[in-house]
C-alpha cells in the first residue's frame, strides 16, 4: 500500500487564487443581501412587536449600506457582481421565510420566527465577512479591508440588537 505524502497545513494560495475565492464568495453574500433587502419590507409589515419592526427596518437600512460598500469593493477590484450563480443562495434566503408565513395568524410565533431567521442570517453574514476579512488582509487592499470591516461591524450590531429583542420578547 502506497502512502500519500503529507501535505502541509499551510496553503500556498497565490494572490490570483485568493482574489478568485474572494470575489466568488463576496458575490454570494451580495446575492443573499440583495434578495433579503427585497424581502424585508414584507417582514416589517408582518412584525407585530414594535421593537421588532424597528429592528427589521434598521437591518434593512444597514443591508442597503452594505450592498453599496460591496459594489464599491467590486469596483475597487475591477469587476462587477453577477446574479448568475445566485439561485442556491436565494433559495436559502427564501427557506427562512417559510416558517414566518406558516405562523401568519399567530403574531407571537410569527415574531419569534422572524427573530430566529434574521438572527441566523446575521450569523451567516458575520461568518462570511470574517473569512472575507482574512482573505482581504492577504490581498493587501486597505480600502477593501475597511469596507468589509464596516459591513462586519454592522452585521454584528444588528445581530446584537436582534438578540436583545429576543430576550425582551421572552421576558414579557
Amino acid at each position: 500500500m502506497e502512502e500519500k505524502p503529507q501535505k502541509s497545513a499551510h496553503m500556498a494560495l497565490t494572490p490570483d487564487k485568493l482574489k478568485v475565492f474572494f470575489l466568488h464568495h463576496l458575490n454570494l453574500v451580495y446575492c443573499a443581501k440583495s434578495h433579503l433587502v427585497e424581502r424585508l419590507p414584507e417582514v416589517v409589515e408582518q412584525a407585530g412587536f414594535d421593537e421588532l419592526r424597528f429592528a427589521v427596518q434598521e437591518t434593512m437600512d444597514d443591508i442597503e449600506k452594505q450592498i453599496e460598500r460591496m459594489e464599491e469593493i467590486f469596483a475597487l477590484l475591477g469587476t462587477v457582481y453577477s446574479m448568475d450563480e445566485c439561485s442556491d443562495m436565494i433559495n436559502y434566503v427564501e427557506q427562512a421565510f417559510k416558517p414566518i408565513h406558516q405562523h401568519g395568524a399567530d403574531e407571537e410565533l410569527r415574531d419569534m420566527a422572524i427573530l430566529y431567521y434574521l438572527q441566523n442570517m446575521e450569523s451567516l453574514e458575520m461568518s462570511s465577512f470574517q473569512i472575507l476579512l482574512l482573505v482581504a488582509a492577504k490581498l493587501k487592499n486597505k480600502q477593501v479591508l475597511q469596507l468589509l470591516k464596516e459591513n462586519f461591524d454592522e452585521a454584528r450590531d444588528d445581530r446584537a440588537l436582534l438578540l436583545t429583542i429576543v430576550a425582551k420578547y421572552l421576558s414579557t
